[in-house]
């Protein structure tokens, strides 16, 4: 599975964006997703993740600002963010598990064997 992130931006505070995640392969719909942040020095950070059967989890920094979804007729994974904050500001990853039809969800960036590049948000105050 190939991933290419993008749509990242510079945005002011309270602004929104929606990053979009292209993989390749006909088997999109069997593979979870998630989205990673990572700013310079640390580890990256678990965003959110959407399993194949479409049930989805929140690193608790973002729940209620940030929604993930996923278009399998499109092979594409979103990321909306709202309500963006100054700390928000990372790079952002796409990263894609294999999951068959099931409803896990990974957390760990140690388990997902696919990764895209990432698209920078900035977001000023």
């Amino acid at each position: 599975v190939q991933l290419q992130a993008s749509g990242g931006g510079w945005v002011q505070a309270g602004d929104s964006l929606r990053l979009s995640c292209v993989a390749s392969g006909r088997t999109f719909s069997t593979y979870g997703l998630g989205w990673f942040r990572q700013v310079p020095g640390k580890e990256p950070e678990f965003v959110a993740a959407i399993s194949a059967s479409s049930s989805t989890y929140y690193a608790d920094s973002v729940k209620g600002r940030f929604y993930i979804s996923r278009d399998n007729a499109k092979n594409t994974v979103y990321l909306h963010l709202n309500s963006l904050r100054p700390e928000d500001t990372a790079v952002y990853s796409c990263a894609a598990y294999f999951n068959g039809n099931g409803v896990k969800i990974v957390t760990s960036p140690l388990l997902y064997p696919y990764w895209g590049q990432g698209t920078q948000v900035t977001v000023s105050s």
